[in-house]
């Protein structure tokens, strides 16, 4: 046909032909979870077990139809719980389907269950065998945690679908139970006991059988998810800082988070060439790179390219935090990726900066101010630190934090003082013997001696630094970081430093714009949010106080695959940067063990085999 319109020959073929194989696992899933709900509705509501199957089951014996109606309970809740693996192309999501999918049309057929769900259920196989090539996926990092997530979970579901096990045989009950009746009932049910509501005929067996099967799953997952071994995340090895570390020396000028590449939580890919890195971290099953790849530009694309395939070969959501202009014009160029600007970075010039001028009255006022309250300030390099004032420094840090949890990952170090940092830079605010205003009598110290408050940087190619930490003693006077701060950029060029890297902020410019006159009703409801976000994120907070040194502003950018994504990555990255933490909360024998799971990542294994060779 003309104009462009399909003809219904290739229309048919096109059905006939079916989806295409990418948008397999996604559709697979959706119909592996109505799938389970048709069978957790077979093994539970009565109108659904009478059909014309009803004169084969009765010839069966009499315990087959409540371990049917068990059996389809569990295939139903289980291929529920399989349905995100599949949609992930997991090869053990997929393996457990083919195996469960037959057992959940064989209970619907012996319960007395009409012939479409069993049908569904087969026809579903077709796809699945069909198209096993496409669920390869390898298993996502994992740790003891997830087990005690699955017990609190599957106890509740269990519990509320006891409940209505035990609440749809209203013809069936002896007597009139109550609320309270019914969950006793369940909760003996879930771990094998009878409880105290009675049913006439087999219905008793039915819900016992049920029941007994929840608590099953219950424990049967919980066990396999604690005792199974473990799949630890990649771990960042001495030899893979080292070449890191020499990649730095070379080419660590042109970003200013290159030196958070670092932190040894994170894993890497190098490029083939070994001239780029990118380094990464897994976090809940989002692949989560920070800042620009590590390295020679031209040798970019190799590193990228490894990184895609890794995150292809695991079925992780790819997605870069902070990466700046360059970076994301290399990551979306070589991957189709899309980028969104997700803030700004303030850089102040050494040369430029000044207290002098109306623009910095209220920070020179404050300086000032604390100055004359008895506050002095010292500016290092780490290795000019003695090993004592080096462990009363970490000590204070840590006590310092104000949360539990260390928090950081694109623009923060993790660690302060270790041997191989000597170049990092560190600023710390002194009280004065005998002066007053931090809330003690004067010349008492505090637990740390004199010392009030801490900056630590870390190098940024030979002549700059990034701000990594800042922490002070919650007595101290306020304006502790402003007067580091000031004191850093004063002392910067005795040490050879020309730029320094404060903190970012986040939709600076949606910000900035928003509060100007003339902007419009969107965007200042835009601002309105973030403002009000503020209250727990410190978005605009931030923003304003990185203001006050009158930096110029480097946009930087977030790269992800489809705006569907940006939801999932905000949470990750929100777990990334110490915001959620679960892990923490657990018991210890829960928690992901330390040096002893560390193992580096496929594609540094296959290098060193190689070198090795």
């Amino acid at each position: 046909m003309s104009g462009g319109v399909p003809s219904r020959s290739s229309r048919a073929r096109r059905i006939l032909r079916g989806p295409r194989p990418e948008a397999v696992p996604a559709l697979v899933a959706r119909a592996c979870a109505v799938v389970g709900v048709l069978d957790i509705a077979a093994g539970v509501f009565p109108r659904f077990r009478h059909s014309r199957m009803h004169a084969i089951a009765e010839v069966l014996p009499g315990s087959f139809g409540p371990f049917a109606a068990a059996l389809s309970l569990s295939a139903g809740v289980l291929l529920l719980l399989l349905a995100h693996g599949l949609r992930r192309r997991k090869r053990r999501a997929w393996r457990a389907a083919v195996a469960l999918l037959p057992a959940g049309a064989v209970a619907q057929f012996v319960y007395r269950h009409s012939l479409i769900g069993m049908l569904i259920s087969v026809a579903l196989l077709v796809p699945l065998l069909r198209h096993r090539d496409e669920f390869a996926a390898l298993p996502d990092p994992r740790s003891r945690w997830r087990a005690l997530a699955n017990f609190v979970l599957m106890s509740a579901g269990s519990l509320a679908l006891g409940l209505v096990i035990v609440s749809v045989h209203p013809g069936r009950t002896i007597g009139d139970p109550s609320l309270a009746d019914r969950l006793t009932h369940v909760l003996y049910g879930l771990f094998g006991f009878e409880g105290p509501v009675d049913y006439a005929g087999n219905t008793s067996w039915t819900v016992a059988f049920s029941l007994g099967a929840l608590g099953w799953l219950t424990t049967a997952t919980t066990v396999y998810l604690a005792f199974r071994p473990e799949h630890p995340a990649a771990r960042l090895t001495e030899e893979d800082e080292a070449r890191l570390r020499e990649l730095l020396r070379r080419h660590g000028r042109r970003d200013s988070l290159g030196h958070f590449a670092l932190r040894r939580d994170k894993a890497v890919v190098f490029s083939p060439s070994g001239k780029a890195a990118v380094t990464y971290r897994v976090v809940s099953g989002v692949m989560l790179a920070s800042g620009d790849p590590i390295g020679d530009v031209e040798a970019w694309p190799g590193a990228i390219e490894r990184f895609m395939d890794e995150a292809r070969a695991h079925s992780w959501t790819p997605a870069v935090m902070g990466c700046s202009e360059t970076g994301g014009e290399v990551w979306t160029r070589e991957t189709g990726l899309d980028a969104l600007e997700l803030g700004d970075e303030a850089v102040v010039d050494v040369a430029d900066f000044s207290l002098a001028g109306r623009a910095m009255r209220n920070v020179r006022q404050m300086v000032k101010r604390i100055e004359r309250a008895g506050y002095e300030t010292r500016v290092r390099r780490i290795r000019d630190l003695g090993d004592t004032e080096l462990e009363r420094i970490r000590r204070a840090a840590e006590d310092w934090r104000g949360t539990d949890t260390e928090r950081g990952f694109s623009m923060a170090l993790g660690r302060i003082g270790d041997a191989a940092d000597g170049d990092c830079l560190i600023a710390t605010a002194h009280r004065v013997d005998g002066a007053a205003g931090d809330g003690r009598p004067d010349g008492e110290p505090g637990a740390y001696g004199d010392l009030k408050a801490i900056l630590h940087f870390v190098p940024w190619g030979e002549d700059g630094v990034s701000l990594d930490l800042m922490r002070r003693d919650r007595s101290a006077d306020p304006g502790m970081n402003e007067l580091l701060i000031v004191a850093a950029l004063q002392a910067a060029p005795k040490f050879g430093i020309t730029r320094v890297s404060l903190n970012f902020a986040m939709f600076r410019s949606a910000l900035a714009r928003g509060e100007k006159i003339g902007a419009g009703p969107v965007l200042r409801a835009w601002r309105g949010l973030l403002v009000f976000l503020s209250r727990w994120f410190q978005i605009e907070s931030l923003y304003k106080f990185n203001a006050k040194f009158q930096p110029r502003w480097e946009p930087r950018f977030v790269v992800y695959r489809a705006s569907a994504d940006l939801p999932r990555i905000g949470f990750a990255a929100m777990q990334a940067e110490g915001f959620v933490d679960l892990a923490l909360a657990l018991p210890r024998f829960l928690r992901r063990r330390g040096a002893a799971v560390e193992r580096p990542c496929p594609h540094a294994v296959a290098e060193r085999d190689v070198r090795a060779a």
